[in-house]
């Protein structure tokens, strides 16, 4: 299998999780389709969702929950 990589379009923090409280939009080996939304970063009080741009059978996230990332920055690989 081949592990493809999902980055960061902005500079930011990145969230997992829709409010502090709520489930994880995706865990950590769970499939992934293309659209569905994987986490949000938030730039000067402003969330924007990531979704996934591919598909496959299983997404590991490098960035943590509540972390700063740069554009470019990987957030996650899926196997394909």
């Amino acid at each position: 299998m081949s592990k493809l990589e999902i980055r960061s379009p902005l500079p930011g923090t990145f969230y997992r999780k829709p409010s502090p409280d709520a489930a994880e939009f995706k865990a950590d080996g769970e499939a992934v389709a293309v659209g569905d939304v994987i986490g949000l970063i938030e730039v000067m009080k402003t969330f924007h969702e990531i979704r996934a741009d591919i598909a496959g059978a299983a997404v590991v996230f490098i960035a943590e929950d509540n972390e700063p990332i740069m554009a470019g920055q990987v957030i996650a690989e899926v196997e394909a």
